[in-house]
């Protein structure tokens, strides 16, 4: 019951990122996002007793809900950056765009489901997580929402790899970790380039 109710928070942060027009709850709705990744790492790690998924849930709390939020933040007042961020596409458009989304991976979904072992749904809600992610990058033109909107593709996919699997390698849980270093070298260089082009 436990899971179900922060895979459910997973998606629902996930969408209303999608309709937030201010950048500063943008960061807090990704921080909310992997708070709950977090959490579901440490649940399926004490489930399946692994370590090394315990010890991913720790570096997910810590690297994702705090540092990254917190870095993000730093960033966007060192450049200056615009708070408001209204998404390009119209809130009526995205009404209709997000259940249809929903509706598609359900049933893009369908047919491995069956090869998956606990509830096949999860590997659902990670698919529509990582389409929605997607969508939260093309409908922004400021490189601030299109980089959270990467780090949540990042999170769908490491949901994907806990809800499909079972449990990752941990050879690839620091694999991930360290496109996330790399991702934040890209983050600071993009955020100078910005500002020079403003400027």
């Amino acid at each position: 019951m436990g899971i179900d109710f922060f895979i459910g928070l997973f998606l629902a942060t996930l969408i209303v990122a999608l309709f937030t027009a201010r950048l500063y709850r943008l960061i807090l709705w990704y921080s909310m996002n992997s708070l709950a990744l977090g959490i579901l790492a440490l649940m399926v790690g004490k489930s399946l007793d692994d370590e090394a998924m315990l010890i991913t849930g720790v570096a997910t709390l810590v690297i994702k809900a705090v540092g990254i939020p917190y870095m993000l933040k730093h960033f966007s007042e060192k450049f200056h950056f615009v708070r408001q961020i209204q998404p390009q596409i119209k809130t009526h458009y995205a009404i209709m765009l997000i259940p249809a989304i929903l509706v598609f991976t359900f049933y893009l979904s369908e047919p491995i489901t069956h090869m998956v072992e606990g509830n096949a749904n999860y590997v659902a809600v990670s698919i529509s997580s990582l389409f929605l992610s997607l969508l939260l990058m093309m409908e922004h033109r400021h490189v601030a929402p299109k980089i959270i909107g990467f780090l949540s593709m990042e999170n769908a996919l490491f949901l994907l790899g806990i809800t499909a699997t079972g449990g990752m390698p941990m050879l690839v849980e620091l694999g991930i970790f360290f496109d996330l270093l790399m991702a934040i070298v890209v983050m600071n260089l993009l955020f100078h380039k910005e500002e020079e082009v403003r400027s």
